[in-house]
């Protein structure tokens, strides 16, 4: 089957999409990456979508014309990527706004920005989307959607494999050998910290708007980064939490970078930048020494993946901070880095058509697993 999918990230910088096939059993498929594309948001689009995801107040008639924009972006990148329209389905993921996990007893909830039934009108095609929902109603956190379809899209090794996605939020997916006294292990995965998501706000302070991210890392490259702020930052609760755990802008957006400038009121902008940049990798290396501790898995490599991929200053971090481990891209893999997330998606749409499920209790702390998605077809 063709499946289309589409996946407008943390980082709001616009919709990437892949054309995929699929067969085979659905736990390990046979797949084939046939098209991709990436459709930039306008500067007006994407900082709404920055806006809301921040709490801006937004009255009803202002929410009804992003969700409308939101969903016309995504089907503009549907036919790029697809312009034959030979998809029988799309799993798109929509855009996230607000994202809280369960805790104290409250239930969890998350809200993707998407009107489903017009994408699957504009596009003439049955569109899947609204993946969370459903772990969230079993007890889960929602997220991350994504460690399942890793394991069944990059397989296994010999032992541990770790994938690693850079989007405005740093997350990790851990694959159990093929092998071994581990072999049987459940897949794991959760929400490291922020990635991208306080560079890119730093930026587009300190340049007053004229840019989104820090090119090729070349802020973060003039400036220093502090060490000693970054070892005080890392002892904050959310980073010695137990999974699972989830994050978004919510917590590291705005008021957070807010809060940490503060801290770092004396710095240069290059050296903020640099040292937001090195906290991102630390994040993810101290994720993976305490896994070591806890649970004695160190993996042979970690796939990295998403748009911090291209920013050179953050992948020197990670190979700094993570001695000993292979770092790979996933291009490397056949998975070019823009499109692990959406080939993620369409790999959940093609399951929710196959009856699989997507979810994993290891993953997300539901109750169960569950097929993820909710079906709209075109009128």
């Amino acid at each position: 089957m063709r499946v289309l999918g589409l996946m407008s990230g943390t980082s709001a910088d616009g919709v990437d999409a892949v054309l995929a096939e699929f067969s085979g059993p659905p736990a390990a498929p046979c797949w084939t990456l046939l098209q991709t594309a990436s459709m930039p948001y306008p500067d007006s689009l994407r900082q709404a979508v920055t806006a809301a995801g921040q709490g801006a107040r937004l009255s009803s008639g202002d929410w009804l014309d992003l969700a409308e924009a939101i969903t016309e972006a995504q089907a503009q990148a549907a036919r790029a990527c697809d312009p034959e329209a030979t998809a029988e389905l799309v799993g798109c993921h929509g855009q996230t706004v607000w994202h809280r996990p369960p805790r104290s007893g409250r239930r969890g909830a998350s809200w993707q920005v998407l009107q489903a039934p017009l994408l699957a009108q504009l596009l003439s095609c049955p569109v899947i989307s609204d993946f969370r929902a459903a772990d969230l109603a079993l007890g889960g956190q929602g997220a991350p959607l994504v460690p399942m379809t890793d394991a069944a899209l990059l397989g296994r090794l010999d032992g541990w494999r770790a994938v690693l996605n850079l989007g405005g939020i740093a997350n990790l997916t851990l694959i159990p050998p093929a092998n071994g006294p581990d072999r049987d292990a459940p897949v794991q995965g959760w929400d490291c910290g922020p990635a991208n998501s306080l560079v890119d706000l730093a930026m587009q302070r300190i340049s007053g708007g004229q840019q989104a991210y820090d090119r090729d890392g070349a802020l973060a490259s003039r400036g220093r980064p502090d060490q000693n702020r970054i070892e005080r930052w890392l002892a904050e609760p959310y980073f010695h939490a137990q999974p699972p755990k989830s994050t978004g802008r919510e917590q590291f957006g705005a008021a957070d970078l807010e809060r940490r400038q503060r801290e770092l009121a004396s710095a240069e902008p290059a050296d903020l930048v640099a040292t937001l940049t090195a906290f991102s990798a630390a994040v993810v290396a101290q994720d993976l020494d305490r896994l070591n501790q806890s649970q004695g898995i160190r993996p042979l490599e970690l796939v990295v993946a998403g748009g911090g991929c291209r920013n050179p200053v953050l992948m020197a971090e990670l190979r700094r901070r993570c001695p000993g481990l292979t770092l790979r891209t996933s291009d490397e893999l056949g998975i070019p880095t823009s499109a692990r997330e959406p080939l993620a998606f369409a790999l959940l749409a093609w399951w929710h058509q196959c009856g699989h499920p997507g979810s994993a209790p290891a993953i997300t702390g539901a109750e169960r697993s569950t097929v993820l998605g909710v079906l709209v077809r075109p009128g």
